[in-house]
């Protein structure tokens, strides 16, 4: 367990990240779709900036809650 604690960080880190990026497209869309003053590709440059930063914060919290279920 301990040799994929990497693996199990990267895994866990990408998919809170998709999650967090369908979550703020499902928001997005509704808010083009209401007024002219969003577009589709602000929609879609927005979720690769959530993307990032999603990663960013997720890549720092996995690997210590998967390290503490790992020892335990």
């Amino acid at each position: 367990m301990e040799n994929k604690i990497g693996f199990y960080s990267i895994v866990a880190s990408t998919a809170t990240s998709i999650l967090i990026v369908v979550l703020f497209y499902i928001f997005a869309i509704q808010k083009v779709g209401s007024s002219m003053q969003y577009s589709y590709t602000d929609v879609y440059a927005g979720m690769v900036y959530v993307f990032i930063l999603s990663m960013i914060v997720s890549a720092s919290i996995w690997p210590g809650v998967i390290e503490k279920r790992a020892l335990s």
